[in-house]
């Protein structure tokens, strides 16, 4: 990766990732855009362009400007949200997607997209989830992550285009706010712990799903880039995880922390519906076997690194 741009640049992963990519690569190679502008560092601390991934024409425009070899698309709505609008979530996420794909294409860049533990279904085995099983996800979001996968094969093997993903589990972070997905109360409960000494959550207790913190998925993003190639056998939709919770267990984390928290429940049945369909627990030995994934946090470390992040902010903030 030499000059990147990156789509969805002021969404969860994208606000991460484009600053510690500017870092690594330097600001001036790095290009953020997004749908909408703001006062986010990004915006000013190096390249960004407007940009609504359905429009194949500025996206191309973009990217041959500023002569990009590597394209990270991220742009797209998440789980819960892609719900309750599944036609906008199609039009997006796939028109988005495919737009993104063929700019690469024509313009010989190397490809990545995320995928997400909401490819897999109802009759996907759901305890130490393989990686290569029975893919048939019964939401709109998992739909689009499916097709998505397929699509990304598809180009690698018509076009030799070099594509890469990682199913991503939920991604926990301080750094944005939870944007529609189905595993976001794990990100509020920390907010909540912080702020208010107690959380009221819509997913069941027992109700086990695989998560990650920020800082491990941004690794894995860039190890992922940065592998020989010769050693991918997959390629796209590499299953990555650091940990399988319930609420239950991350409450019992930040009480090691914040003794008096207190956890409440009020499950949101479509939410929930959504969970159910989801793994308790994924394998990922194809990616540390093909190119070396690990993470470094489990519960206990992402725990005590959320709350005094966190703590640090709203201190800040009262000041």
């Amino acid at each position: 990766m030499k000059k990147i741009l990156v789509t969805g640049a002021l969404g969860q992963i994208g606000s991460e990732l484009v600053m510690k990519l500017r870092e690594l690569y330097g600001t001036d190679h790095v290009v953020a855009t997004d749908l909408k502008s703001s006062t986010h560092e990004i915006t000013r601390s190096g390249p960004f362009e407007l940009l609504d991934v359905t429009n194949d024409k500025a996206m191309f425009e973009i990217a041959k400007r500023y002569e990009v070899d590597t394209v990270i698309h991220l742009a797209a709505l998440l789980s819960a949200t892609a719900e309750e609008k599944p036609l906008l979530a199609w039009n997006l996420n796939m028109g988005g997607l495919m737009n993104a794909l063929e700019v690469s294409r024509e313009l010989g860049c190397q490809f990545f997209t995320p995928s997400s533990i909401g490819a897999f279904g109802p009759s996907t085995p759901r305890h130490n989830t393989p990686q290569d099983t029975i893919q048939r996800p019964n939401t709109m979001y998992g739909v689009n992550k499916v097709s998505g996968e397929l699509l990304c094969d598809y180009y690698f093997h018509k076009y030799d285009l070099d594509t890469r993903g990682l199913r991503f589990p939920g991604l926990i972070s301080y750094m944005t706010p939870p944007g529609g997905g189905t595993t976001d109360y794990a990100v509020e409960i920390y907010y909540a712990a912080v702020t208010a000494g107690r959380y009221t959550s819509y997913i069941a207790k027992d109700s086990n799903m695989d998560m990650m913190y920020m800082p491990d998925a941004l690794d894995a993003i860039i190890d992922l880039m940065e592998a020989d190639s010769c050693r991918l056998v997959h390629r796209n939709s590499f299953n990555v995880t650091a940990m399988s919770v319930d609420p239950e267990a991350i409450a019992e984390a930040i009480r090691e922390e914040i003794p008096g928290f207190v956890l409440d429940y009020n499950v949101d049945p479509k939410r929930q519906a959504i969970a159910d369909s989801w793994p308790h627990s994924i394998d990922a030995t194809a990616a540390t076997r093909e190119w070396g994934f690990h993470a470094r946090y489990d519960l206990k470390a992402m725990t005590k690194d959320m709350l005094s992040k966190l703590s640090e902010r709203y201190m800040l903030r009262k000041a």
